[in-house]
């Protein structure tokens, strides 16, 4: 779970700039991998620069944030 009200984007890791904010986000310690051993299709980025991996789609992330009102202190699930 994610605090919602933290989010500042949620992209998909395909693209070079997003590999590289991956990549120094774990050599920061800063990365975090919620994909349970599944392959990595959404990058969510907090204001914390925290990067989380998930084995959602950014757009099934993004509709569960749409769906629900986000207020401060929700959380949004990112494990399926």
């Amino acid at each position: 779970m994610i605090s919602a009200t933290r989010i500042v984007a949620i992209v998909s890791p395909d693209a070079a700039p997003i590999k590289r904010i991956v990549s120094d986000a774990k050599e920061k310690n800063e990365a975090i991998d919620a994909t349970c051993g599944r392959r990595t299709r959404a990058v969510i980025i907090t204001d914390s620069e925290h990067v989380i991996l998930s084995a959602l789609q950014p757009e099934t992330i993004a509709n569960r944030l749409r769906n629900e009102e986000v207020v401060e202190g929700d959380d949004i699930n990112i494990n399926g």
